[in-house]
């Protein structure tokens, strides 16, 4: 008698295997946001359907919280001003402790449109960090012009021979990672504004992530107050240089125990 194996049972059809889609946090670090974070958490949750959505209040003496609230997003409300990059990392901790694939971060203020976002987490099969970048492409509408543009362009020059592929805009807060880029960030996220986004890449790419970006159009603000004016954003990213230069002296571990336990952010309230 023949022995039965898979050749000779081909007339039942083969049943794939399902694959589970990624869990996806959208983060959005917001601080003093009232006048636009509600459109901009109803505009997430109407184009990504997806994914979760984390609003992380850096400390707002407005009604930042309850409008994102009311919108329906959750909130993780800090008692004080940390900066982008303290509000980011503990978005970052929370993602991780809660055990997403991917998290996601997007500006408060209306600029970074969310129908970009599925480019992003596809990238990320082949990445740990995504950037959502412009001047990627030819038909970019976005102009910078003098020393902003010399700087941004040296910052970009640095990290793209870092990364080993072409980086444009390294200066983007509109950007997806995976739980590998989750955990260095929750640990070692520069609070600087700038270093919040230059120096975390350098420390990514210090902990052997792989980095890439996909192209993305930018919108005005929608509301608010700009976070620096053209003269003070001049001034920053001459800091950015600076902290760039740190960064590439700077001793960092060469790997991360995923075992680690710190206090993870658990007052994260829900939409009302």
């Amino acid at each position: 008698m023949e022995p039965v194996g898979p050749a000779s049972v081909g007339s039942i059809p083969a049943v794939p295997a399902a694959i589970p889609k990624p869990r996806v946090l959208v983060i959005v670090p917001a601080w003093n946001e009232q006048d636009c974070i509600a459109d901009t958490v109803r505009e997430i949750r109407e184009r990504v359907t997806d994914a979760d959505l984390l609003v992380v209040d850096d400390g707002s003496g407005d009604l930042t919280t309850s409008r994102a609230r009311a919108a329906g997003a959750a909130v993780l409300r800090l008692p004080f001003n940390l900066g982008v990059g303290g509000a980011m990392r503990a978005g970052y901790r929370w993602a991780y402790a809660q055990g997403y694939d991917v998290a996601v971060q997007i500006d408060a203020d209306g600029q970074h449109d969310p129908s970009f976002l599925k480019p992003l987490v596809d990238a990320l099969e082949d990445h740990d960090i995504v950037i959502g970048a412009r001047f990627a492409s030819s038909d970019d509408p976005y102009r910078v012009r003098g020393p902003r543009r010399w700087a941004m362009f040296l910052l970009a020059a640095v990290l793209s021979r870092l990364a080993g592929t072409r980086l444009t805009d390294v200066t983007s807060g509109f950007r997806a990672c995976n739980r590998r880029a989750m955990l260095v960030f929750s640990r070692h996220y520069p609070a600087e504004y700038l270093g919040d986004t230059v120096e975390s890449l350098v420390i990514a790419l210090r902990m052997k992530c792989s980095i890439t970006q996909v192209p993305v159009t930018m919108r005005p603000r929608a509301g608010g107050r700009p976070s620096a004016s053209p003269f003070k954003a001049a001034i920053f990213l001459g800091r950015a240089v600076v902290a760039l230069c740190l960064a590439l002296v700077r001793r960092w571990p060469a790997t991360f125990d995923e075992g680690f336990h710190e206090k993870i952010p658990d007052s994260v309230s829900e939409p009302s």
